[in-house]
């Protein structure tokens, strides 16, 4: 129980955790940190019940990760904690939009049931509009200060109630929010002329429907390319594609550590096919061949998963080969 004077303080959002139930994924546990004004910190656990059909539905949570003794700092993503796995971590003292991932089903965008469960819901929106405030705006301000201000403005909203804007998962991501399109009557026809084709040369660009559309599945055909051409081929703005994979978890186009792993293979690939003459030798290359292919399937299917320490090690070693060779055909 809060204490009367942290009920009448105001508090501010610092810390989100999100965990998943290994033995049942329908299960789903948050702890929610809260900074107030005094200087001290609160501390909620919630669970949810996603269910597949219908509504989410939020139950009564027992403390159970405070009970084992877990401090907020030794929480990050990945971490496992009896039978729940973090899938989720925001720290608003170390927050930075190139390293925050939204799993699918945390993203509002793509999963509306959250709705239902607007504890968690609101959390989660307040970290998705600072990440954009702080990737598209020059940062004035400390997180911890901007999460304050976004809490501010969330009570405000409520207690004004003042004309909703269209949810930011409805607007066209194609176009600048809110924006009017507005043309101006020169009274000169070759101006007219010149903007006529300038319109048609630009392509048109997918329609917020048809980018909503677009899932892990599109995406997956164009990760041999890099993110240029495959927003191209995609039909979506750059800055629009790279929003699409922060919805699906994926905090960098995969192009560049599947292109490593082809060099690698490749490089296997002929050292092959000069049958070298000592068989534990030959089949050394096979199994290392393929574990890389294996690898390099493993990124295609899950694109946040990084290269293994393993393959790195083997990579620098050829780099380093390579060199050598060079080194000496040049003293040659």
């Amino acid at each position: 129980m809060d204490s009367p004077q942290q009920q009448h303080q105001h508090h501010f959002f610092k810390a989100l955790f999100v965990f998943e139930n290994t033995m049942n994924t329908e299960l789903v546990r948050s702890l929610h940190v809260y900074g107030f004004e005094n200087g001290k910190d609160k501390q909620v656990e919630r669970e949810f019940l996603f269910k597949e059909k219908g509504p989410y539905v939020e139950m009564v949570a027992n403390p159970i990760l405070r009970l084992r003794g877990f401090q907020v700092s030794e929480l990050f993503e990945g971490r496992v904690i009896g039978l729940w796995l973090c899938i989720f971590a925001f720290r608003a003292a170390e927050f930075s939009p190139s390293f925050i991932n939204f799993p699918p089903k945390l993203s509002i965008s793509r999963n509306p049931k959250l709705k239902s469960i607007p504890k968690l819901a609101n959390d989660l929106q307040m970290i998705f509009q600072l990440s954009c405030r702080t990737e598209y705006q020059e940062p004035l301000k400390s997180t911890a200060d901007e999460m304050h201000e976004l809490h501010e403005t969330h009570i405000d909203r409520r207690r004004r109630r003042p004309e909703r804007s269209p949810p930011l998962f409805c607007q066209d991501l194609n176009c600048f929010p809110n924006s009017v399109a507005r043309c101006e009557d020169s009274g000169s026809q070759q101006i007219e002329q010149c903007a006529t084709g300038n319109m048609d040369k630009k392509k048109k660009r997918a329609a917020s429907q048809d980018v909503a559309r677009i899932d892990l599945k599109d995406l997956e055909k164009y990760f041999d390319l890099p993110i240029l051409e495959a927003s191209k081929n995609l039909n979506v703005g750059l800055t629009v594609l790279k929003k699409k994979c922060r919805e699906f978890g994926i905090p960098r186009w995969p192009h560049r550590k599947i292109k490593s792993l082809d060099g690698l293979i490749h490089e296997l690939q002929e050292v092959g096919r000069q049958k070298p003459e000592d068989e534990d030798a030959a089949m050394a290359v096979e199994r290392r061949r393929q574990m890389l292919e294996e690898e390099k399937e493993s990124i295609e299917r899950k694109p946040f998963m990084e290269i293994q320490k393993e393959t790195k090690k083997f990579r620098q070693d050829i780099f380093k080969r390579r060199h050598k060779a060079r080194a000496l055909k040049m003293q040659n």
